[in-house]
């Protein structure tokens, strides 16, 4: 796997662009999100996604979650209710993982029998670049374990599947207070906390 040195706030364009045409192209790329690191490839190439259920050693019943460039874009690929619009404008862009019921966008190999979608808009110019020039959005999984995400950054280089099937790191360094994503479930008008993370839970229910 290669690195580049990226810029998360200024990220340079020559940079987002090698990722995204090797994103194009059906490969790997790890980069910096507002939780922790991540690893993804784009919605549209299924072997991609093939290799990233590998690349994670997901079963066909573990789900994945798309990072999209804005909850307009997020209403392409889940169903976006009245009451979901309110609580994403709320919590959108940041570290919030929500899961919806998905539409026909999403490719069969990501729905386990609920047939649900987890999808994120990150609070990060790095994903939102790589998202807007890429054209969809991206399959996305955290780059490593998540059990111990202040260590994150330096079990890249040490995760031997990883370094395998991800072509590219975009390298911004550790991150600053790296923790994974809060994650809830909307179904109809009712909320469901998943899993406490970084996105504080005042917003959700309040």
């Amino acid at each position: 796997m290669q690195r580049a040195t990226i810029h998360l706030e200024n990220p340079h364009g020559r940079v987002i662009n090698q990722a995204v045409d090797l994103l194009k192209r059906g490969e790997l790329v790890v980069y910096p999100t507002d939780t922790v690191y991540g690893v993804g490839c784009s919605i549209l190439q299924k072997n991609a996604i093939e290799k990233l259920y590998t690349c994670k050693g997901k079963s066909k019943f573990d789900s994945m979650s798309i990072l999209c460039d804005s909850i307009q874009q997020v209403a392409v690929y889940a169903q976006v209710s009245n009451y979901a619009f309110r609580l994403l404008k709320r919590l959108l862009p940041g570290p919030y993982t929500v899961i919806l019921a998905a539409r026909r966008e999403i490719p069969k190999r990501m729905l386990a029998r609920r047939k649900e979608i987890g999808v994120r808009v990150v609070e990060n110019e790095v994903c939102q670049q790589l998202i807007r020039e890429l054209g969809h959005p991206l399959v996305n999984a955290s780059a490593c374990s998540g059990e111990n995400p202040f260590e994150e950054y330096y079990q890249i280089e040490a995760d031997e599947r990883l370094n395998n099937y991800a072509s590219l790191m975009l390298d911004a360094g550790p991150l600053e207070n790296p923790l994974n994503s809060t994650v809830i479930r909307i179904r109809d008008a009712e909320v469901e906390i998943i899993r406490e993370g970084k996105g504080d839970l005042s917003p959700i229910l309040s």
